[in-house]
């Protein structure tokens, strides 16, 4: 899933779920817990879209994940998804071809509807349907068709075999929507949506297309995973800047601040919490939301792969996370991050340390004339425009490169521009849409992937992947350290870094830690207050 900020994070046997409140709780999932405290989240991860057929970025999934119901659902900490509207889920036979699952009775959505495999089976169809250009439809490509048999009966058949099939249907691609508000061909308003997760939409505030504040509370009749919520109310406040964001906590609008303060605010924030000082805290963990400068292979310049090897070459990723970043971000070596299984060092094993000559004989070889003139294009990132200009550095300072950084100021514009071959390269980062390797090769690198750049590998496409993905013991690495390498031979993505969860607090709000993992879900309802 692609994020403004760049906005995509995961090895241990998944926790048991929490269970849902029973009828005789019903009363405190009402009234948000027995302290009754509302909450509000400031991000800089915007988002146009929230209908679950058109929404694919992490400010759209930050609110989904907590309003809309899917089959399965990540506990906190598990990395392996668990039942959530379903009872149970299974694959039926040992070629990962069908997938069954069985609903749980008595749920409803926020407007008294039942919640039936007609549901489920409309909300897959409809995603495939519609088949939005920037929406989460890939997800979905191996489901070949959706058979219900009752109310309760959900079965997949799918086009080739594919494991993560049901770590795809935990995230919002699989959220279940109402069949009778929902359109079957197009997407719906944002005011008009209606799920059946731990919370209801209320109240949307926007600023032009976007949504600039989203209001919840929690939902009474939720049956499924997540536990009773700590809070009566939950406000999502979307910033289009990091100071803004910082101006929020300074003002007391908000609560808590995610991922989205600028570095060095950031390490200041951090050490001054470690010192004791001031009134706010850090939760701070692993996080495999990765940042790349993505190539247009298309391009005149972009599409030489031996200019983006020297590239390669030539950049020091501890530099930027250091220079740039404070050390609130870690060097990524590989498209697949560390901490996720499979992954490996492909990119430094290939160039290792910065090495000037090295970059200057591969573009002597491919008998290229120096220096390569060479745009730099982003639009949003907490470190402004300091991280493209220190990758510009480090290229300009070697004489082989003569590098323009220059920023989209409009995200949509952005988005819209990657897709039709306008930029040469561009910043771009990923936060994951289930916990799998596959979540950074099947959409990114397969003909073209999520960041349209033209690139495709036939033994990759054709071979490795379909191999890799129909393994349903997901602890091997399959093929993905060979498909890692090929990557870093190829380069038509660089990484640069990945993140840290990194959320900042003011004192007496809790559970924030307890949500802090690297499936990137934040859980609104385990987040309240301290008693007075």
């Amino acid at each position: 899933m692609t994020t403004p900020n760049r906005l995509a994070v995961l090895s241990c046997a998944a926790l048991v779920a929490t269970t849902a409140a029973g009828c005789a709780s019903v009363e405190k999932v009402a009234n948000g817990g027995d302290n009754g405290a509302a909450i509000t989240l400031g991000t800089t991860n915007g988002t146009t879209v929230l209908d679950p057929a058109g929404a694919y970025e992490i400010g759209s999934w930050l609110v989904l994940n907590n309003s809309f119901q899917s089959l399965l659902s990540f506990p906190p900490g598990a990395t392996v998804p668990q039942p959530d509207a379903a009872e149970s889920c299974q694959f039926t036979g040992s070629d990962t071809m069908t997938y069954k699952c069985t609903l749980k009775s008595g749920l409803k959505f926020t407007n008294g509807h039942p919640v039936t495999a007609e549901d489920v089976k409309f909300s897959i169809d409809r995603t495939k349907k519609i088949n939005d250009p920037t929406g989460p439809t890939p997800l979905l490509s191996t489901i070949k068709s959706v058979e219900t048999n009752g109310d309760s009966e959900v079965i997949f058949h799918l086009e080739t075999p594919d494991a993560v099939l049901p770590a795809k249907l935990a995230s919002p691609a699989g959220a279940i929507v109402d069949h009778q508000v929902f359109p079957a061909d197009k997407l719906l308003a944002n005011d008009k949506l209606v799920g059946s997760g731990p919370y209801r939409i209320d109240a949307i505030e926007n600023k032009g297309p976007s949504p600039a504040k989203i209001t919840l509370s929690p939902n009474a009749t939720y049956q499924g995973a997540a536990g009773k919520p700590e809070n009566s109310k939950f406000t999502v406040r979307f910033y289009e800047k990091a100071e803004d964001l910082k101006a929020g906590l300074d003002k007391g609008e908000i609560d808590i601040a995610a991922n989205g303060l600028d570095p060095a605010t950031a390490a200041q924030i951090k050490t001054d919490d470690q010192s004791g000082k001031g009134n706010l805290r850090v939760a701070e963990g692993d996080s495999a939301e990765t940042f790349y400068l993505v190539f247009n292979t298309k391009d005149e310049v972009g599409g030489k792969q031996a200019v983006r090897q020297a590239m390669a070459q030539l950049l020091d990723r501890k530099a930027l996370a250091h220079d740039v970043y404070a050390g609130t971000v870690l060097p990524l070596y590989s498209v697949v991050p560390a901490g996720v299984v499979g992954h490996n060092t492909a990119f430094f094993d290939k160039y290792g340390e910065p090495d000037v000559a090295k970059a200057k004989k591969l573009l002597t070889d491919a008998h290229i004339t120096t220096p390569v003139k060479i745009n730099l294009t982003w639009s949003r990132s907490r470190a402004g425009a300091a991280e493209l200009e220190n990758v510009k550095k480090q290229l300009d300072a070697s004489g082989l490169f003569q590098v323009t950084v220059q920023q989209e100021a409009d995200w949509n514009t952005f988005l819209a521009n990657w897709s039709n071959n306008s930029y040469q390269a561009y910043l771009i980062g990923w936060t994951p849409d289930y916990v799998d390797a596959d979540d950074y090769i099947s959409p990114l690198v397969v003909e073209g992937g999520a960041f349209h750049n033209n690139w495709d590998n036939p033994q990759i496409s054709n071979k490795l992947v379909p191999d890799s993905i129909k393994l349903t013991d997901r602890t091997g690495a399959g093929a993905y350290a060979q498909i890692q390498n090929i990557l870093a031979d190829s380069v038509p993505m660089l990484p640069l870094y990945q993140n840290k969860s990194f959320y900042v607090y003011k004192n007496g709000v809790t559970g924030v830690d307890t949500t802090v993992d690297n499936t990137s879900r934040f859980r609104f309802w385990l987040i309240g207050r301290n008693k007075k």
